[in-house]
């Protein structure tokens, strides 16, 4: 307390302060310490002198103690018995939490968020609300059930007529008039080939055809939206045709002008994909289930280090910003660049560290006017029994981003599941002040 007379601790307010009286904790020598409230303070001073002393071992011992009462007796015998610490008293202090000191070993694949555990939250959200979209067309992929497609049936106006279908799978072991006779056994009777329902005695009795599309016709029926015990016979008919057609349900809706083939699958696939359903594992890169294939969840190869290859990114291709292709031997490989870069407007005089993504990425995969980095140090690779080769492959050599998972050292499909457009791929990758945003 910066004041001209000393004041007494007595004399303070334990709604102002926390204030020890008398502490005689290991070198502590009978002090008096007023501490301000709602104040960040810091306790400093050389080793020795008592800083441990005062604040762990009897400002948190004592605000601790006072937790520890206020649990029942049964938690409390389960925590062993807490000393008082050796001072006249404390007044002002709240039960408390220490955050220690804590010193960590280097794990390489340790990063700030793992470390602070916020991206184990960051897991769980993505594992309990994310939605999985497919790279392919950009759709929610989900999973129907049997009430999905029940719903879906009665949803349809009274009276429309419909069938339940599945797809013929056939074993391997079978033969098609082989798989037909187990139908039969099955207690089935009709199949439905190309567009024509059939009963598969007939079928069986004609020659097969083996480009033909068979579907198991389930059932017939038609929409009375009242009637319990149809809804019933639907759902038990949906149920039946998940399992034979092997997660595959077809509805068939069939109308005077022409028949609507809906098809579902309690699958979670969407557009030939199956995709993995999304879980705390999937975004878990210490786990061998969630990390990237390639770089095995370390985020870093061994691979072509884009900065050896381009040291001095302030000077453009013309002017031989990549370094392989400057000597006389590998010009070769350059100059279709810097002839053709205008039919496919690229900049060759513009400094390589002002050309955008797409066009630095353009250098790496070439086109059909140039072959880019990527087919030349395959080239390279190729050459390796000679010496000369193998010296230039070493000199681009280093420890680069996995090309795989960009760095997050997440598996690829990890990226599929997103929370409001942004996949967790993404967010790892952000800077925190933009990361907070999302959040908010």
């Amino acid at each position: 307390m910066d004041t001209a007379q000393p004041v007494s601790v007595d004399t303070l307010d334990p709604k102002q302060f926390i204030i020890i009286k008398g502490a005689k904790v290991n070198n502590l020598k009978g002090i008096d310490v007023a501490i301000p409230r709602n104040k960040l303070v810091v306790v400093t001073g050389l080793s020795g002198s008592g800083k441990s002393s005062l604040a762990f071992d009897t400002l948190f011992a004592e605000g601790q103690r006072m937790y520890v009462e206020s649990l029942s007796s049964y938690a409390r015998q389960f925590l062993g018995r807490m000393e008082k610490p050796e001072v006249e008293y404390i007044k002002g202090v709240s039960p408390a939490i220490a955050i220690e000191q804590k010193v960590n070993t280097r794990n390489p694949r340790s990063t700030v968020g793992t470390t602070t555990e916020i991206y184990d939250y960051l897991k769980l959200l993505y594992a309990r609300v994310g939605k999985t979209y497919s790279p392919v067309s950009g759709e929610l992929v989900t999973r129907d059930t049997v009430t999905s497609v029940v719903d879906f049936i009665f949803s349809q106006e009274e009276g429309t007529r419909l069938m339940v279908l599945c797809p013929l799978i056939k074993h391997q072991e079978r033969s098609l008039s082989e798989e037909l006779t187990v139908l039969l056994q099955k207690g089935f009777t009709r199949i439905k080939v190309n567009d024509e329902v059939l009963f598969i005695e007939e079928v069986l009795e004609d020659e097969l055809d083996e480009s033909a599309e068979y579907r198991i016709l389930i059932d017939r029926a038609s929409v009375q939206p009242d009637d319990e015990d149809l809804q019933f016979r639907i759902a038990d008919s949906v149920q039946t045709a998940f399992f034979e057609g092997e997660g595959i349900c077809e509805i068939e809706i069939v109308t005077r002008e022409s028949n609507e083939l809906h098809r579902f699958s309690d699958k979670f696939e969407r557009d030939g994909i199956v995709f993995e359903e999304p879980s705390v594992n999937l975004f878990t890169f210490n786990n061998p289930y969630g990390a990237c294939r390639t770089c095995e969840g370390f985020g870093k190869v061994l691979g072509i280090d884009e900065d050896l290859v381009v040291p001095d990114k302030s000077v453009s291709v013309y002017e031989g910003a990549i370094a392989p292709w400057r000597s006389h031997s590998m010009k070769k490989w350059v100059e279709p660049l810097l002839k053709n870069g205008i039919r496919f407007d690229f900049p060759i005089h513009r400094p390589y560290v002002d050309l955008t993504e797409g066009q630095k990425e353009l250098l790496w995969t070439g086109n059909q006017y140039f072959k880019g980095l990527n087919a030349f140090f395959k080239h390279l690779e190729s050459k390796t029994h000679k010496i000369q080769y193998r010296v230039m492959l070493s000199r681009y050599r280093g420890r680069t981003t996995c090309p795989e998972c960009k760095g997050t050292r997440l598996r690829k499909d990890a990226a599929y599941v997103k929370i409001n457009g942004t996949s967790i791929t993404e967010l790892v990758l952000l800077p925190i002040p933009r990361l907070i945003s999302f959040i908010q």
